[in-house]
């Protein structure tokens, strides 16, 4: 009996085929991405004060756009000014609502890599392989060595 060894079709050679196309197989080259640790935290840092900055702008000139409602509102007396008014209030407390949480969110931030290099591992559902008799003398053992020493 002889064997009759195929060569490997290309999965696309019908597809070529059909199109009248030749197809030719790249392969990709693994490029490596090194992140710098630092540049990252600087990035963060460099964000963090460019939203700061931007949160403590929008708040002020919230405020001062407010004052000048405030004044339009009192001489008109309108009620759509009164509305202006209370929605500058709101747009400007959730401005300052957003500042305070960019402030925990840097902070959670820092906490997380602090706690990246220092990793504790905790075992739950530890499984003991053995007899019982063997667990029974292990128990035994660690029971002794928990009493005191009189």
């Amino acid at each position: 009996m002889d064997l009759v060894v195929k060569p490997m079709k290309d999965k696309f050679e019908d597809l070529s085929n059909a199109f009248d196309v030749e197809s030719s197989i790249v392969k990709k080259e693994n490029s490596e991405v090194s992140k710098d640790i630092k540049s990252d935290d600087f990035d963060v840092t460099k964000d963090y004060e460019y939203t700061r900055g931007n949160l403590y702008s929008i708040i002020e000139k919230g405020q001062e756009a407010l004052d000048s409602a405030l004044e339009l509102a009192i001489d008109g007396g309108q009620p759509r000014a009164y509305e202006v008014v209370g929605q500058l209030i709101k747009n400007v407390a959730d401005a300052t609502d957003k500042l305070l949480d960019l402030q925990k969110k840097l902070k959670d931030l820092d906490d997380t890599n602090s706690k990246r290099g220092s990793t504790t591992n905790v075992t739950n559902n530890a499984v003991f392989f053995g007899s019982t008799d063997e667990l029974s003398k292990f128990l035994k053992k660690q029971k002794g060595n928990d009493l005191p020493d009189k």
